[in-house]
Order: structure tokens, then sequence, then C-alpha cells
């Protein structure tokens, strides 16, 4: 039997501070916030960072912790805004998502990243009787352009110049 859903749309902006770079993703599980702890301080030692997950039953809590009482605030008001069930924000000073992305990924609680930037970002959720959802999100602004000759060359030399290529 199935029934009609109702369900509204929300858009949630995050705040994400000059210097400052965010992943956003789901995971199934209460322990997310101790693994993903421990994937972040051993993929980069110096790497300062708060992470909240949003517990889905039980207590439904919004769970943290990190080595940076500043970035477990700002990622706890997030994944609390968002407020949507096993969803988890990482916020992150002094590395960037690129240096923890892989071992992320690998936690096996994670289900999906949405995204990983510094960009402007706003989370789409579908609020039900149920619950919240995210339907999306959008990261940062739309293209202006396609690089042209001159754009490849400063991309390719930026690269370069802060160690990602040879």
């Amino acid at each position: 039997m199935t029934t009609e859903a109702k369900y509204k749309t929300h858009i949630v902006s995050v705040d994400i501070p000059e210097g400052l770079n965010i992943i956003f993703g789901m995971s199934h599980f209460i322990k997310t916030v101790e693994d993903l702890y421990e994937a972040l301080v051993t993929s980069a030692p110096g790497l300062r960072f708060g992470i909240a997950f949003c517990e889905a039953s039980q207590k439904r809590l919004v769970r943290c912790d990190g080595n940076d009482a500043d970035l477990v605030d700002m990622a706890q008001k997030a994944a609390f805004d968002v407020g949507c069930g096993h969803t988890f924000f990482v916020f992150m000073r002094d590395g960037f998502p690129i240096n923890v992305l892989g071992r992320v990924k690998q936690v096996d609680e994670v289900c999906r990243i949405f995204c990983a930037t510094a960009n402007p970002l706003q989370v789409l959720v579908a609020a039900t009787d149920l619950g919240r959802g995210v339907i999306g999100v959008i990261d940062g602004q739309a293209p202006l352009g396609v690089e042209t000759e001159e754009d490849v060359a400063e991309r390719k030399a930026f690269l370069r110049q802060i160690g990602y290529k040879r």
C-alpha cells in the first residue's frame, strides 16, 4: 500500500569562514565520529578539525569530536541546522580535503560524500513527517565560460607552484 507523500523543501546555507574547508557526507552508525577522528588525525597529523554527526534514531543527538573547539562548534552548528539523519560535517584548517578525502571514503560507515569545499554552500533538504533528508547540494557558483589556452596554462602552473604536480 502506498500513500501520497507530503514534504516541504528547505534551503540551508552553511557558513564556511575564509580559510576553512569542509567535507559533508552521510554515514550509518554512531561510531562514525570516532572513526572519522582516527582517519583524519592519522592522514594529516597537522590538520585541525571538528566533526559532527546527526544520529537518526534513539536519542537523535548531534555527536561531536575534533581537535579544535572552534571547528567542533562550527561543525555542530552546520549539522544541527541541516538536521538530516546520518549526515556528518568535517570542518578543517591547516589542510585540505584532497589530503584526507580518500581515507574518509574508506571509513566503513561512510556511505556517501556530498561535497568537499571551501565555496559558499547550500544544502537542499526535504522534510517529511518522518524526518529530513538531503536532496542535493549547491557548491559554489555557476561557470561564467569555458577555459582558454591561457587559462589552461595558468591552471597547470598553479598546480605545480603549490606542489600538486611536477
